[in-house]
């Protein structure tokens, strides 16, 4: 039988600047929740303002280790990989430490 599930990693912009990355199998309702203050801990004190990419992966260990690699990235290497996915970052401050 075929899995269905579909594992995906999102990267936010999140109000100050800042980049979060996160996964979830449903990231646009998982947007949602870091809007409302339901997210992570770190969504509750850096709101979301949108939604940079959504990347899916063939499963949830690749996509879990994809998360995990991105988010310890220094934020550069976050920008270069946004952009190296298509991802037009114009609208993602420079000056910015995370």
């Amino acid at each position: 039988m075929e899995n269905k599930e579909r594992y995906f990693v999102y990267i936010l912009l999140c109000k100050d600047g800042s980049l979060y990355t996160g996964y979830s199998p449903h990231p646009k309702h998982r947007f949602e929740e870091h809007v409302a203050g339901k997210g992570a801990k770190y969504t509750r004190s850096h709101p979301p303002l949108k939604i940079l990419m959504i990347k899916e992966y063939p499963t949830k260990h690749y996509a879990l280790r994809a998360e995990y690699f991105i988010k310890r990235r220094p934020r550069k290497q976050k920008i270069a990989f946004l952009k190296k996915n298509h991802v037009d970052v114009k609208s993602i401050p420079i000056n910015f430490k995370n």
